[in-house]
């Protein structure tokens, strides 16, 4: 990972040349995008706001806890507090998946909307302005290698199945080449985190080797890690 920059994080900071090679027409200027989730919730994918940041530190110190009994996600040992988060996820650009509100009905006025959304609803609904998935882009290595970017995904646990990964994985891949990035890298993608693996693999990414007992876990067992790499 690359090390904090310093300053608000909320600055604006020159990035590298946009990279031409991009074929896909989604920019950070085309942001908020908006969908409707398979639970009919409206969602949007933005840029992080300030507000949301202790939502978003909250979100993934709920996957560092896990870690300690899954070994899946992320890392770190201890909770992240605020300036240690500040420091890792939002040293360059950070962006959020938020709820909106439920889908409208037709205008038609079809009744099999209703009867649909009945069937849908449940306690996982969200509420607008939550937060439902979160990652950030920034610079794997330094200077001359700052081109390969690394980028770090959540999704927020009761609003899985509903594509939110794979959503932010396409626009990420999107808008990698916009801010000049070359290339992504995944240092540590877990053994045992299958859903992840499986995403980027269907997403054209390379196996780049494989770190033996990359983690060790408090029972005394250790996990595996795979490096995956794709070029952009």
């Amino acid at each position: 990972m690359s090390s904090a920059e310093t300053g608000n994080q909320f600055e604006a900071r020159p990035d590298p040349q946009p990279n031409s090679q991009s074929n896909l027409d989604i920019s950070v200027s085309s942001l908020p995008i908006r969908r409707i989730l398979p639970n009919g919730a409206i969602a949007e994918l933005d840029i992080m706001r300030p507000e949301e940041a202790e939502a978003v530190r909250a979100l993934l110190n709920h996957f560092v806890a896990a870690f300690s009994t899954e070994g899946l996600t992320y890392p770190h040992a201890q909770p992240l507090s605020a300036s240690e988060f500040a420091a890792y996820w939002l040293s360059r650009d950070a962006f959020v998946v938020r709820a909106v509100g439920d889908a409208p009905p037709p205008a038609s006025g079809d009744k099999s909307w209703e009867i649909e959304q009945l069937k849908k609803a449940s306690p996982a609904m969200p509420t607008p302005g939550e937060i439902l998935g979160a990652f950030y882009l920034k610079p794997n290595f330094p200077g001359w290698c700052s081109h390969i970017c690394n980028a770090g995904f959540i999704v927020q646990p009761a609003m899985r199945g509903q594509g939110i990964g794979r959503w932010m994985a396409d626009t990420m891949l999107a808008i990698a080449p916009t801010k000049g990035y070359t290339a992504v890298m995944f240092n540590l993608v877990f053994a045992t985190n299958e859903p992840s693996l499986n995403l980027w693999r269907s997403l054209g990414f390379n196996t780049l080797g494989r770190v033996p007992s990359a983690a060790r876990l408090p029972d005394g067992s250790s996990v595996d890690a795979i490096m995956l790499h794709r070029a952009l």
